[in-house]
């Protein structure tokens, strides 16, 4: 059985997605409360779609030092 590629999802779904502000979401970031962006290019940042959906299933106690790296 093949695992499913993790999507990535842009800046627009993942606010749309977790009702966050986009400050709210950054200052998160900031405080290892919400999953990092990762690099897609240049200038092109997204979040995994896991990672996210991590987040979503319990907000109030995602900590990304106790996430795997990857």
């Amino acid at each position: 059985m093949t695992e499913t590629p993790d999507r990535i999802l842009r800046l627009k779904t993942v606010l749309e997605r977790t009702g966050l502000s986009r400050s709210t979401m950054y200052r998160k970031i900031q405080n290892g409360t919400f999953p990092s962006n990762i690099r897609i290019s240049v200038r092109c940042t997204g979040w995994r779609e896991s990672a996210v959906n991590e987040w979503m299933r319990n907000p109030i106690f995602y900590d990304t030092s106790a996430t795997p790296p990857g």
